[in-house]
């Protein structure tokens, strides 16, 4: 958590010159609101200014939802800002609970969301070039706002979607460098692991390019869950969601392959399915016989027919090292 600033005064028209030096004139509002307590955030406003440990920031755009498919579903605790003091850009995530119940094959996981488990993961991540980056406050009704770093670049799922060439053409030429990348990433959520943190919520649009390094980054830190017999198996299962997505260049679901490849369906069973995403294929050797064993291994774990699950990323990276190794 960020340590407080000196205490100093913001009048209008000081903001509103600040406000000036970061966005063009006409853009500048004749009226805002000074905001400092958060509880109701969907009272903070566009052209707002959110006054946070006494540091200025005016609020931008509402950020869209991912989870589940709601794309374009607006979550108005989140808000794009820019600092007033050097004009860079942030993510503003105010106080917002919501639960849920999530089945693993016969596992069950209860998710919360947890504003201050992401802002206690932002201290242990801090530095760490494979994690977004920030820092929390606390507004005067107690409420633990994260003001994150805004990252240049692309989803994983823009990347993917921009290849457009034969799976055997992408799984000879790119794949491995996806898998390279996949590597660190697994090696970045072990770090998390080993210090008694989960990120909570690993999917694939949680991954972004960083335009800057050019390497993922994982966002996103504030969903946790419960489970005492297995307290990384929905990090596990998450990572495997994205190893299949890597290695299929995108999903590859039923629906696909009816429209594509519907001799491959008659190959298929139940057990080859995604124990969650009962549309998609976790054994792709039988979609993409080139697969190698040691990867077609890996994936299916997180399949209906499977009877064993990874309990440890340790397990899981060795796994997957060896699957980087057969492609050498």
């Amino acid at each position: 958590m960020m340590a407080a600033r000196a205490v100093r005064a913001y009048g209008k028209n000081e903001i509103s010159e600040m406000i000036a030096s970061w966005v063009a004139p006409e853009r500048v509002p004749r009226k805002f609101n000074v905001v400092t307590d958060t509880s109701d955030f969907f009272r903070v406003s566009y052209d707002d200014v959110l006054l946070l440990n006494n540091h200025p920031y005016l609020v931008r755009n509402t950020a869209k939802e991912g989870r589940f498919g709601l794309d374009d579903e607006p979550k108005f605790w989140v808000r794009r800002a820019i600092d007033l003091i050097d004009g860079t850009r942030k993510i503003i995530k105010m106080v917002y609970h919501e639960d849920f119940n999530l089945r693993v094959g016969q596992v069950l996981f209860k998710c919360v969301r947890s504003p201050k488990k992401e802002a206690r993961i932002l201290d242990k991540v801090h530095g760490h070039d494979r994690f977004m980056q920030g820092f929390s406050v606390t507004d005067p009704a107690g409420n633990n706002v994260r003001i994150i770093d805004h990252i240049k670049g692309r989803r994983l799922i823009d990347v993917m979607d921009d290849l457009s060439l034969s799976h055997e053409d992408y799984f000879a030429n790119y794949f491995p460098s996806f898998l390279d990348e996949f590597i660190e990433l697994v090696k970045a959520i072990e770090f998390l692991h080993d210090r008694g943190e989960k990120h909570g919520d690993i999917r694939r649009d949680h991954l972004i390019l960083d335009s800057e390094s050019n390497h993922y980054r994982w966002i996103d830190f504030d969903f946790n869950y419960i489970h005492r017999e297995n307290p990384f198996g929905y990090d596990l299962f998450g990572l495997g969601n994205i190893l299949a997505y890597i290695t299929g260049q995108g999903d590859v679901t039923l629906h696909d392959l009816m429209e594509t490849r519907a001799a491959v369906l008659e190959q298929l069973t139940d057990e080859d399915l995604n124990i969650i995403f009962r549309n998609r294929v976790m054994n792709l050797k039988k979609v993409f016989p080139y697969i190698p064993d040691a990867l077609d291994y890996m994936l299916r774990h997180f399949s209906l027919g499977a009877n064993i699950f990874y309990e440890q990323t340790s397990r899981f990276l060795s796994d997957v090292m060896v699957v980087r190794d057969d492609l050498r």
